[in-house]
């Protein structure tokens, strides 16, 4: 140790003390800025804290290593080890303690003179000092000394003692007769008892790791290895050591000392000190020569169900304590991932090593994370209105709604899930339509019309590129003879489109009139107006303007706005048309601006109906099947999917359909919003070879199926599991688990027409699924009797119901609604682990008061490695 690289040693039994070794030692206190004294010797050490300087010893010169002494008596005891190999016994301020005046100045001296490299005192039995010294051919490199003037009991030679000279005032007694003598001809770089036993020592060689068993001191274990320097083992764990040589540090399981477990590659420089953290597990913190920087490494353990260790997974990173060269660290013994660091000008710094924060999101949307020893949990209770929803909470609302599983009226699933976001209710009113192109396209068959059975799941983009014979007519005003300046188109596939769209519904003549009542209900006056005059029924139009200008929720400007229609007139310079042109703009209801212009455009140009974003999609689509040619409408309705693809726009799934482009814009919406949940039952009602199969459509299942799992919906789960099997039998699992004979291996569960004699079934599980529960109690294949239950002791086969005393706790347990099948109190089950088992039931009732498994001697507790054995779903069946 010279003046150029000092040390940091805290005390062992004082918090707030610690000894800076150089030349000297120097005894600091460590202290509240506020509480330290301001005064010569106080040094700040960080923003908080300053150490006051108590005692300096300058009396050991040539100091290369120190050592505290462990007990709290006498205090402030310290070992230095010389350049001589002396190891001496020196204090720190002045001691009424008897003891420590006896051993202050106390010499142990080697045979010959060479470094001491290192000291380490035992921790059990505190006269124990051990001595790491350089090599001498005719001596031994480590010594261990007993700093007590009696004999110890394993020692075949007395200790000696000898005086110096009596001009030497000040030596004390000089020991030169060790207490045990290890490592012959080898030197010595580095010691440290091993805690799990008092008589093992772990000293880095000259060329290898060696563990010194004092009660056989004839025999060693050994390693050969580079990394010998700084050994120190985990305070936490007691088998774990580290090591290092030059830029690598080596980290060895004495349980298994062959090699290391790891090997951890450093910077180019030299190490010059590696130590574990003593409140933090598995945490090592690394210094390199002439650096500022201090690296960690975080040994994480993760540990199989059976009880071995993995290798450990390492997170690094780097802290940066000052600005200066750090010449030292030394950890806090109980602060948490405290430490002080020293320069080579002796400038020292307080840092505490702030802990990783892991985050996490729980199920129910709370935030939790970690932070050293504290885990904090919070949920955000927002004020109703003031934040929307996040889509994880709307979609566990809407799974326990039963949200998409109403097959049988699908537009209603838009009012399960809130009823106010137009695209679900567009998407879920297309999807009720499906059934109407079921038939349309049955009715094209009957007509040799050709096979159109794709259109089932196509969409309205499809059904126009097939439009043929279309129909061109100029029609007039409803009420009037006089002609509209208009010219509309029909064909059996915008008839279609129209029907898809909700304007229609299905008959021999276009009938707006339900369309229209229905919208009035709804008190959607503008629109309904708005589609009657698309209609050409400019009458309808006012009276329906007028009677929700009325209504008691209507609005009184409506009146003016039917005022405006009645003057309505073709000529195409009159002063009306060009009042309107103008002030439709200033309207702020979409469908009372497209009316004006639908009444002001030019005939075939239509842009302003068509390209008004705040119209229902359905609305311009059903408009441009009236009025648009066959060659403007294709155009259109590509542009319009193309808009909705990229928008993620679920209104744009009437022009797509359930196929190829519908999985695309779907993406889009899943990518926009997160919510699997619609795309999953979306998805499911398409066409299975093309949509179902499809890998984005895969995944939003799995995703929603994990989804309901991490909520502890598990009865959601499997109803959605049904719906998807009824939509897609395709994905109906295989039997995964059979029960299987011991004496034959075959299968016990088989069908009726296996066993024609005994003309009963059973299912997979071997459990009779007849109504008279007969007693099955043998493999089906071999006659061979099938295992008992562990509890009643039955043979399995043989129904709960059937066995005295355990109806109460069956009814308990009785999951099974369906009589037919077997109930499942019956089922097989038994632990992976230790393979023991029996009927459900008995099983479930027995884990209910007992941890451990029910067979005599056997002490596996089966319940607690399941790790959801102990939940409870957070639905209801």
């Amino acid at each position: 140790m010279s003046a150029s690289k000092p040390d940091i040693l805290w005390s062992p039994h004082h918090v707030d003390r610690y000894v800076i070794c150089d030349s000297e030692l120097s005894l600091y206190r460590i202290a509240s800025l506020g509480s330290a004294e301001t005064k010569a010797g106080v040094l700040q050490l960080s923003g908080e804290t300053a150490a006051t300087l108590l005692a300096i010893n300058s009396d050991t010169p040539y100091m290369k290593c120190v050592a505290w002494y462990p007990r709290p008596e006498p205090e402030c005891l310290l070992a230095v080890g010389q350049a001589n190999g002396r190891v001496v016994l020196t204090s720190l301020g002045q001691s009424h303690n008897t003891k420590c005046k006896e051993l202050m100045g106390k010499e142990f001296v080697p045979k010959h003179a060479r470094q001491c490299n290192t000291l380490a005192w035992n921790p059990v039995d505190s006269n124990w000092l051990a001595a790491g010294l350089d090599k001498h051919r005719a001596d031994f490199s480590v010594l261990i000394w007993d700093i007590s003037s009696k004999f110890a009991p394993e020692a075949s030679v007395p200790t000696e003692k000898l005086r110096l000279s009596a001009g030497d005032t000040d030596a004390g007694l000089v020991v030169t007769k060790p207490l045990y003598e290890l490592g012959q001809n080898d030197a010595c770089l580095s010691l440290c008892w091993l805690p799990r036993d008092q008589k093992l020592l772990l000293a880095g060689m000259h060329r290898n790791l060696a563990i010194f068993d004092l009660r056989n001191t004839s025999q060693k274990m050994f390693v050969n290895t580079k990394a010998i320097q700084g050994v120190t083992v985990d305070p936490h764990f007691h088998d774990r050591v580290a090591s290092f040589f030059e830029g690598q540090v080596a980290i060895w399981d004495l349980r298994k000392f062959e090699k290391p477990v790891l090997t951890l590659t450093e910077q180019p420089k030299p190490l010059t000190k590696v130590a574990w953290c003593p409140t933090r597990t598995g945490l090592l913190a690394t210094l390199t020569r002439d650096s500022n920087v201090i690296r960690l490494y975080d040994m994480q353990h993760t540990p199989t169900p059976l009880g071995d260790e993995t290798e450990p997974t390492i997170i690094e990173r780097s802290v940066q304590p000052c600005e200066n060269v750090i010449g030292s660290f030394a950890w806090h013994p109980s602060s948490q991932n405290r430490m002080v660091v020293v320069s080579p000008n002796r400038c020292m710094t307080d840092f505490t090593v702030f802990e990783r924060i892991s985050l996490a999101w729980s199920s129910s949307t709370s935030l939790m994370w970690a932070c050293g020893r504290h885990l904090y949990d919070c949920t955000e209770e927002a004020e109703a209105g003031s934040l929307e929803m996040d889509i994880a909470t709307k979609m566990r609302q809407r799974a326990q709604s039963r949200y998409g599983h109403d097959t049988e009226q699908i537009w209603r699933n838009h009012l399960l899930a809130g009823g106010d976001d137009p695209q679900l209710k567009s998407l879920w009113y297309t999807l009720y339509h499906k059934p109407l192109m079921k038939q349309y396209t049955e009715d094209l068959e009957q007509k040799n019309l050709g096979n159109r059975l794709p259109l089932v799941y196509s969409g309205i983009k499809n059904i126009v590129k097939s439009s043929s014979g279309t129909l061109e007519s100029c029609r007039c005003w409803n009420g009037s003879d006089r002609p509209a300046d208009v010219t509309q188109y029909r064909s059996e596939e915008r008839s279609l489109a129209l029907r898809l769209c909700g304007w229609i519904k299905r008959g021999p003549e276009i009938d707006v009139e339900p369309f229209l009542k229905s919208l009035e209900q709804e008190g959607e006056w503008e629109r309904a107006a708005a589609v009657a005059l698309f209609n050409l029924d400019i009458r309808r139009a006012i009276q329906i303007l007028n009677t929700g200008a009325s209504s008691g929720k209507g609005d009184l400007n409506l009146n003016v706005v039917a005022m405006a229609l009645s003057g309505y007139t073709d000529e195409k310079n009159s002063l009306w048309r060009e009042m309107c042109s103008t002030l439709r703009l200033q309207l702020s209801n979409p469908y009372l601006c497209v009316m004006f212009a639908f009444l002001t455009s030019e005939p075939g140009a239509y842009d302003g109906v068509l390209y008004e974003s705040r119209v229902a999609v359905r609305d311009r689509v059903a408009f441009a099947c009236m009025f648009l040619s066959d060659g403007q409408l294709p155009r259109f309705i590509e542009k319009l999917t193309n808009e909705m693809k990229e928008a993620g726009n679920l209104e744009g799934i009437l022009l797509t359909g359930l196929t190829k482009d519908g999985v695309d814009l779907m993406e889009s919406y899943v990518d926009r919003t997160g919510d699997v949940q619609t795309a999953s039952f979306c998805m499911l009602k398409g066409s299975p070879e093309e949509v179902v199969k499809d890998r984005r459509v895969q995944c939003w299942i799995e995703s929603y199926r994990n989804l309901l799992d991490a909520w502890r919906f598990w009865h959601k789960r499997a109803e959605f599991d049904i719906h998807r099997s009824k939509l897609d039998p395709s994905s109906k699992p295989l039997a995964q688990v059979f029960v299987s004979c011991n004496f034959c291996g075959k299968s016990i569960s088989y069908s009726c027409s296996a066993m024609p004699h005994q003309g009963r079934g059973f299912n997979q599980y071997g459990v009779s699924s007849s109504p008279t529960k007969s007693k099955v109690t043998s493999c089906p294949g071999c006659r061979k009797p099938l295992p008992r239950c562990a509890l009643c002791l039955m043979n399995m086969g043989t129904p709960v119901s059937s066995c005295p005393g355990t109806g109460k706790s069956d009814e308990k347990v009785d999951l099974s609604k369906d009589k037919k099948l077997a109930q499942f109190n019956n089922w097989f089950t038994w632990c992976h682990n230790c393979r023991h088992g029996g009927h459900a039931g008995h099983m479930l009732s027995w884990f209910r008061d007992h941890h451990e498994c029910p067979v005599s001697a056997c002490t596996c507790k089966c319940m607690q490695l399941d790790t959801t054995g102990n939940l409870a779903p957070s639905d209801t069946a």
